[in-house]
């Protein structure tokens, strides 16, 4: 039992450290004057070269790998998703966003993986809903941003679930590579779709300028090489819907530097605050939760 507590509060270490580094992901978001299609062939491109460079290209079965790839491709599409959303509205509507893969996880992981739906679970998803509810009802300008803000994290709870599935014996490295490469997949596939939806108001591709690119290349390293290794980590010892419960902090961490950065704080009123109150809520709970026995059990 000691041993099993010792292991969850290392792999909830790694998990708060990849959700801290994906609190500047929306960020970079604004930061990067491209276009969402763009910024995530970018970030792809560039974390698949940071990769081949520091880690080559690991040995794994052709079954694991055309499943890691689908992985990816789910992730490819949410980046777009992602960006999408706060290219439509700003950052702090787009991270709050994705605090919604809770909720979709808390239905989406006891199917994949043949276990009963857990009451505590879509308890603290409901906490979370009814945070997201309030937050969003301090504009009604941002619902289409809000709206693919909702579908992103559908998928992004689909990306995580299926990692979890088939990541049993692959290496992290090669798990992060390997759903790069298929997230590069997932954007050629997708974007036109995309694109024809949701025309871009700048040309595409565009060529990142010295600012672009200096921003992309840190979007690479530390939010997309960085944060995945220490996700795939904590999914190795923590449930799904853990770690995509612990990601509701991903939006406090992003929304506190969009108030400083870019004085977001002047279009939120009382009830977004509630709103936060409640999500940071749900992640206390889950998180004691976690520590006082192993996962799953």
């Amino acid at each position: 039992m000691e041993k099993n507590m010792d292991e969850n509060r290392k792999a909830l270490i790694y998990l708060h450290a990849s959700v801290l580094l994906a609190g500047f992901c929306g960020v970079f978001g604004r930061l990067i004057t491209m276009n969402e299609v763009d910024i995530v062939f970018y970030r792809i491109l560039f974390t698949i070269a940071i990769l081949l460079v520091f880690v080559g290209l690991p040995r794994i079965g052709w079954r694991k790998f055309f499943q890691i790839m689908g992985c990816g491709a789910l992730l490819g599409l949410h980046w777009i998703l992602f960006y999408g959303s706060i290219k439509m509205s700003n950052v702090s509507i787009g991270v709050v966003c994705y605090a919604l893969i809770g909720f979709f996880t808390a239905f989406l992981e006891p199917v994949v993986f043949h276990r009963k739906i857990a009451f505590r679970e879509i308890l603290f998803s409901l906490l979370t809903l009814v945070g997201l509810l309030l937050i969003f009802s301090f504009d009604t300008r941002y619902r289409i941003g809000i709206a693919v803000g909702a579908v992103a994290s559908l998928v992004a709870s689909f990306f995580l679930v299926f990692t979890k599935k088939v990541d049993e014996g692959i290496s992290t490295r090669a798990i992060t590579l390997y759903e790069m490469m298929g997230g590069m997949v997932g954007v050629i596939v997708s974007a036109p779709v995309y694109l024809w939806i949701f025309p871009p108001q700048t040309g595409v591709p565009a060529v990142p300028d010295t600012q672009n690119l200096i921003y992309l290349l840190c979007l690479a390293l530390f939010c997309t090489v960085g944060q995945y290794m220490f996700q795939f980590l904590s999914l190795k010892q923590l449930s799904a819907f853990t770690v995509n419960l612990t990601y509701n902090l991903e939006p406090v961490y992003a929304i506190i530097i969009a108030f400083i950065l870019f004085g977001e704080g002047r279009e939120v009123n009382l009830s977004f605050y509630v709103g936060i109150t409640f999500i940071l809520a749900s992640v206390v709970m889950q998180t004691r939760r976690t520590m006082k026995r192993r996962d799953g059990e």
